[in-house]
C-alpha cells in the first residue's frame, strides 16, 4: 500500500471507530478538523522522514538558499508523485512550504519572520507563541510538536553563530542573518520547557518623516534635534524596553554631516547609518571555553585610537560608561548613546549606578561632575499603554548645583486622558525655557521661535 493511502486509511479507521462519541459531543465538526490536522501532520512527518533517505540534508546548508529550496521542493514533489497524488493543490503547497521551513528555516516560526508587522516573537514552550504587533501582544496558533522540536530550532539558530545551548550552558544570546536578536533559555532554568525570544528588526527603517506621521514627534522637535546634532551637542537617548530608543538613535544619526567619521559600538549590531564614512564595531561573547570575549568597554577604548569625529554607543550597560563620558568631554563632541531608564533623571542616576557597579572608587560628586560636563541633552522616548511610542521629553543638563546635576525640560508630551479604544490623548508643547545652548544651536541654524505651550 502506498504511503499516502496508508496514512489516509489509518485516519479513516480512527474516525470510523468513534462516530457515536463524536456525534454525542457538541463539537463534531471540530473533532473532524482535529482528525484532519492529525492526518496532515502524520503525512508531513512521513514525507519528512523519506527526505532523509533521498537527500543528503547535511549538504543543503552549504548550498545557496534558492538552490537548496529548489532541491527540497523537487524532492518533496517526487515523493508525493511516487506515492500517489491525494492532496489538493493548496494542501500540497502548504506541505511543501512547512517541510522546507523545517529543513532550511525556523520551522513554524518562519511565517512570522516574513510578517513585517511582527516586532517580537515570544515562544513560551512548544504550545504557546505570542507576537507583538503595533506595540500590543497577541497569542498565535503557532505550535511545535514537542520540546525536542523547539530545541531543534533553537540549536539551528545558535549553531549558525558558533554558540551552543545545553544543560551546562542553558542560556544563550545570538543573532539572525537579518540582525534580529535571539535569546534562548532551556530547562532546568526554564521550568515549562524551552523559551525563545526574538526581537525583530524589520526591513523598513523608519525615518523622521515616518515618526512625524505616526505622531511620535512634532516638526518643531525634529528641527531642534537636527540643530543639536549639527551643533555637536552630546545626546543621551533613554527609554524602556521596546520604546524605540534604537529607532530614535537611527533617525538622529541621519542629521550627522556626511563628511564626518563615525564609529558605532553595539552589543548586537542594529544601527544602519546612511553616511559613507562609518566604521561598525560589535562585541564578541566568550567561546565554549569561556575565552575570547570582547566587551563594549574594550571597543570604546579601541575606537579612541581610530580618529573618530563622533562615537555612537548602541546601549550603555556597564563599565564602558567611564570611557564614553571621557570621550564626550575630551574632543569627541556630538556623540550619541542610549540607556535603559524611565525618565531623564533616572537616566542620570543609572549612569552613576553603572559607575559604582564597575568597581571604581570615585567620590559621588566627581562622578556627577563627569556626567554634567560630558552630556548636554537627554531625549526620553516611551511606549504608552495603547502601544504608541512618543518622545516624552527633550531635557538639557545645565550643570551642577551643590551635589545635584541640574536639568530642565525644553519640550514635553503632556497627557490629557484616554480616548476611544484606549488611545492615549495628549499634546506636545514647548515649555518656553530658554536653552543655555541657544548660541550653539543658533550657530547651527535653529531658532526657538515658538511660544510657551505652543505646538505645531
Amino acid at each position: 500500500m502506498k504511503l499516502v493511502e496508508r496514512i489516509s486509511s489509518q485516519t479513516a479507521a480512527q474516525s470510523a471507530q468513534t462516530p457515536a462519541r463524536t456525534s454525542l459531543m457538541n463539537g463534531g465538526p471540530r473533532r473532524q478538523r482535529d482528525t484532519m490536522a492529525d492526518g496532515f501532520q502524520q503525512l508531513k512527518l512521513a514525507v519528512h522522514n523519506r527526505l532523509f533517505e533521498t537527500l543528503d540534508v547535511s549538504r543543503l546548508e552549504s548550498l545557496e538558499q534558492n538552490m537548496a529550496s529548489t532541491k527540497v521542493t523537487q524532492a518533496i514533489t517526487e515523493i508525493l508523485n511516487e506515492e500517489g497524488r491525494l492532496l489538493t493543490d493548496t494542501d500540497r503547497a502548504r506541505l511543501v512550504e512547512e517541510i522546507k521551513n523545517e529543513l532550511l528555516g525556523l520551522g513554524p516560526l518562519e511565517p512570522l519572520l516574513w510578517d513585517d508587522d511582527v516586532s517580537d516573537i515570544l515562544v513560551n514552550g512548544p504550545n504557546q507563541v505570542y507576537v507583538e504587533r503595533q506595540g500590543k501582544l497577541y497569542l498565535t496558533d503557532v505550535r511545535f510538536n514537542d520540546d525536542q522540536h523547539l530545541m531543534l530550532i533553537i540549536d539551528r539558530i545558535v549553531s549558525q553563530v558558533g554558540r551552543r545551548v545545553d544543560e551546562a550552558s542553558p542560556m544563550v544570546d545570538a543573532r539572525l542573518a537579518d540582525g534580529s536578536r535571539i535569546n534562548a533559555i532551556i530547562p532546568p532554568l526554564a521550568l515549562d520547557g524551552p523559551s525563545l525570544s526574538i526581537r525583530r528588526f524589520g526591513k523598513k527603517r523608519y525615518t523622521v518623516d515616518d515618526l512625524i506621521e505616526k505622531e511620535t514627534v512634532t516638526p518643531d522637535m525634529v528641527e531642534f534635534m537636527q540643530a543639536i546634532v549639527k551643533a555637536r551637542l552630546n545626546v543621551l537617548v533613554c527609554g524602556g524596553t521596546g520604546s524605540g530608543k534604537t529607532t530614535m538613535l537611527n533617525c538622529m544619526s541621519s542629521f550627522i554631516p556626511s563628511d564626518e567619521r563615525i564609529v558605532t559600538i553595539e552589543d548586537s549590531a542594529e544601527l544602519l547609518l546612511q553616511q559613507p564614512h562609518v566604521v561598525r564595531l560589535e562585541t564578541r561573547p566568550p567561546n565554549v571555553e569561556g575565552k575570547g570575549e570582547v566587551t563594549q568597554r574594550e571597543l570604546v577604548k579601541n575606537c579612541l585610537r581610530m580618529r573618530p569625529d563622533r562615537i555612537i554607543v548602541g546601549e550603555v550597560r556597564g563599565g564602558e560608561v567611564f570611557d564614553m563620558l571621557q570621550a564626550m568631554s575630551t574632543g569627541h563632541d556630538g556623540s550619541i548613546a542610549t540607556v535603559h531608564a524611565n525618565t531623564p533623571r533616572d537616566a542620570i542616576q543609572r549612569l552613576e549606578m553603572m559607575m559604582l557597579l564597575s568597581g571604581a572608587s570615585i567620590p559621588q560628586r566627581a562622578m556627577r561632575q563627569q556626567i554634567a560636563s560630558a552630556l548636554n541633552m537627554v531625549v526620553h522616548v516611551s511606549r504608552l499603554a495603547d502601544g504608541s511610542r512618543k518622545m516624552m521629553r527633550i531635557s538639557e543638563i545645565t550643570g551642577m548645583e551643590g551635589d545635584m546635576v541640574m536639568m530642565q525640560d525644553l519640550f514635553e508630551f503632556k497627557r490629557t486622558g484616554i480616548g476611544q479604544g484606549g488611545k492615549v490623548l495628549g499634546q506636545f508643547r514647548f515649555t518656553g525655557i530658554r536653552s543655555m545652548y541657544t548660541d550653539r544651536v543658533a550657530a547651527a541654524g535653529f531658532r526657538l521661535d515658538v511660544q510657551p505651550g505652543q505646538t505645531r
